[in-house]
């Protein structure tokens, strides 16, 4: 069970490495990175940053030696944002969690094509029979002020419009 005070630190510490990742490193191997996680063991001496990189198994094997290179730069950025005792020592690893998503997202389309179209037919089937002979929706019918009884059968009731009333001029008594 993480503490609050750990809890604290490791936010901190993602909010201050994604930002000097994307202002401050100038190191060309590092593109494309998302952090995504931080985990900071209970003495705060370590921290595991977890890092989405786009792209094949090499650009992501450069950009985490890119990081790892770097990780001297973040720490003292990191030292400089949290008053702790000691700064974590910062480790990249990389979070395959996007990537597995978006694998098992497409091994189910792959898989399930045949129940997706079904799905769309009954909708698009639903949306055909909720239109009546006269080519009216049941709801459009049922909320014109020209019927004279309501959907549950009772009747309607006459509102005046305001074309119907008097004018301001002939409503007014008296001296003008």
């Amino acid at each position: 069970m993480s503490s609050r005070r750990v809890l604290k630190a490791a936010q901190a510490i993602r909010e201050v490495v994604s930002m000097a990742i994307i202002a401050d490193l100038k190191d060309p191997r590092i593109k494309d990175v998302t952090v995504t996680l931080v985990e900071v063991a209970p003495d705060m001496r370590q921290a595991k940053v977890h890092v989405s990189v786009m792209g094949d198994e090499s650009k992501q094997g450069l950009c985490i030696r890119g990081l790892q290179s770097s990780a001297g730069y973040l720490q003292q950025k990191v030292g400089n944002r949290i008053d702790t005792r000691y700064t974590p020592r910062l480790q990249f690893v990389l979070d395959k969690g996007i990537q597995h998503a978006l694998l098992v997202t497409r091994i189910l389309e792959e898989v399930l094509p045949a129940e997706r179209e079904q799905q769309e037919q009954a909708a698009s089937n639903s949306v055909d029979s909720d239109v009546g002979e006269s080519g009216v929706g049941e709801s459009e019918a049922a909320g014109t002020a020209d019927s004279s009884e309501s959907p549950s059968g009772a009747a309607a009731v006459d509102e005046t419009h305001e074309s119907d009333r008097e004018s301001p001029d002939e409503s007014v008594e008296g001296p003008v």
